[in-house]
Order: C-alpha cells, then structure tokens, then sequence
C-alpha cells in the first residue's frame, strides 16, 4: 500500500518540520510550502491525498488558496484541514461573510483545528479524512 501524500503548507518553518516530522513518522510522505501560490502549484503537480493549510501567512495566505482550490474542478475534492492560531469561530465568521459576497459559497474546509496543534487529535482527524470506509 503506498504512503497517503499530504501537502504542508505553512509560512513557519518550525511548524513545516513538525508537522512533517510527525507525518513521516506516522507512515504519511509529506511534501512542504511555505505560501499558498506555491502550494497551488504543488498541489496542481503532486495530486495530495490532503493539505494542511496554516490559515495567516504573509502574500498568498491560507484562506486565498483554500478558495482557489475549493473552485479548481481539478482540486476541490481534496480535503483541507486548516491549522491556525485564529481561534475556530473567527475562521468560520470570516467565511460566513466572504461567501455572502459570493455567487458560489466556499464549503467549509474538512477540518479546522486550532494551533498549538495537539499530535494525536491531529493524527487522528487524518485517519478519519483519509481512511473512510
């Protein structure tokens, strides 16, 4: 069985090589970016079975690219799992008000999960996203 590949995709790099510390580890093949133009190319190029995605990064942030890819026919079936100091609420807010300006509303990403990221509830969220019977 080949290694679920998972796109990284977060503007610290201590958070890149914890977070593909801990996917390797756990059997994943991480591949890391550090911005959101680079992880539409990457995402394009590499077909992810998932991406993590950090919401707040400088230039093309989280939430732009979670857009384009959402509204690329080619990726959005790609679950995304948000990582984000922003609390919860905030994020969901924010979405609730950028898809009432819009014709065709952003679904909400497969998971969000606020950082520091707990390993285990992350590994966990994973499984359930990629493993559904």
């Amino acid at each position: 069985m080949s290694k679920k590949k998972i796109l990284i995709v977060d503007d610290e790099l201590d958070m890149r090589i914890f977070l593909s510390t801990l996917l390797e580890t756990s059997g994943y093949q991480p591949v890391t970016t550090r911005d959101g133009l680079d992880g539409v190319s990457k995402a394009r190029a590499g077909k992810p079975d998932l991406i993590l995605l950090d919401v707040m990064m400088p230039g093309e942030g989280g939430v732009q690219m979670y857009r384009k890819l959402k509204t690329d026919q080619e990726l959005a079936s790609i679950p995304v799992v948000m990582l984000s100091a922003v609390e919860k609420i905030s994020f969901y807010h924010y979405l609730t008000m950028l898809n009432s300006s819009m014709p065709c509303p952003i679904p909400q990403p497969a998971a969000y999960l606020e950082k520091p990221v707990d390993p285990d509830q992350l590994l966990s969220v994973l499984k359930s996203l990629l493993f559904q019977a």
